[in-house]
């Protein structure tokens, strides 16, 4: 099995393939008319808050990529990935996490810059994140890049460094409806939008959390965006004005201190 299948491989054929490549894709999983229904929704909130005094300052809004807890609205992108044997499948490869869902969504504005690379959580801490395409998702509004393969072992930045990890870069196309199932742990990056719209993408992590007996109603169950790992504070937007404008100083930082320390695989 490659990573990429329309039709719901087996339990052996998707952690095989997770196992090796570290993510599989579904194609036509969600419905293309409700994710339309919910991209309109996810739009008027941020226009809503953008022109109010509830907007944070930072918080990834200078290198564009936001984060949002996308409420009861979108529930229905959870009840069709079941629906379609994603969850069934995450339960055969990983039984213990398969009751934690949490749901969340990235919001990649127009203008962003590419991420650098990372993995989601230490290695000793996997879990499972089910992504949805909200939109059609390009080269040109920012497709995923991931490196398959990297999810088979702890790299300190120092050897994915020198060993050009890079190299395995695999941009992954989807359309609305589209899913992918990938490892915590495999390293990938979001990448620019260089279209005029938002680019939203939909998440249900497995294991990320405890679990919760209704992932939807947290805040209410109503949306909110919420900054990424940037923190709004004066030192958290001086910090991300720099690696937007020089991210090669934090790649030096990441370099340097995975020299003398296994950050990253016990926790960070």
């Amino acid at each position: 099995m490659t990573g990429s299948t329309s039709t719901t491989p087996s339990a052996e054929e998707f952690r095989d393939t997770m196992d090796r490549d570290g993510y599989v894709v579904f194609r036509d999983v969600v419905s293309r008319d409700r994710l339309a229904l919910f991209h309109d929704e996810l739009r008027t909130e941020f226009d809503r808050i953008s022109a109010s005094d509830e907007m944070f300052e930072g918080g990834g809004l200078m290198s564009g990529h936001l984060n949002c807890f996308p409420g009861e609205r979108a529930r229905f992108v959870f009840e069709e990935i079941k629906a379609h044997g994603i969850v069934d499948l995450i339960r055969t490869y990983r039984p213990e996490i398969a009751d934690a869902p949490r749901a969340t969504l990235n919001f990649n504005l127009p203008g962003s810059v590419a991420q650098h690379y990372h993995v989601d959580d230490a290695f000793l801490k996997e879990f499972l994140i089910c992504n949805v395409a909200v939109v059609d998702t390009e080269i040109e509004n920012g497709a995923i890049d991931v490196l398959p393969g990297t999810n088979r072992e702890f790299i300190p930045y120092w050897k994915f460094a020198l060993e050009r990890k890079h190299r395995l870069s695999t941009r992954l196309p989807l359309r609305a409806g589209d899913a992918v199932v990938r490892s915590s742990i495999l390293w990938h990056r979001g990448m620019p939008n260089r279209s005029s719209e938002p680019r939203p993408m939909m998440a249900v992590t497995f294991g990320e959390i405890e679990p919760n007996d209704d992932p939807f109603i947290t805040n209410g169950g109503q949306m909110e965006f919420y900054p990424n790992w940037f923190r709004t504070s004066r030192l958290g937007r001086l910090r991300e004005r720099v690696t937007v404008a020089a991210p090669i100083t934090y790649s030096a930082y990441r370099f340097a201190t995975s020299l003398v320390s296994k950050k990253g695989y016990e926790s960070f």
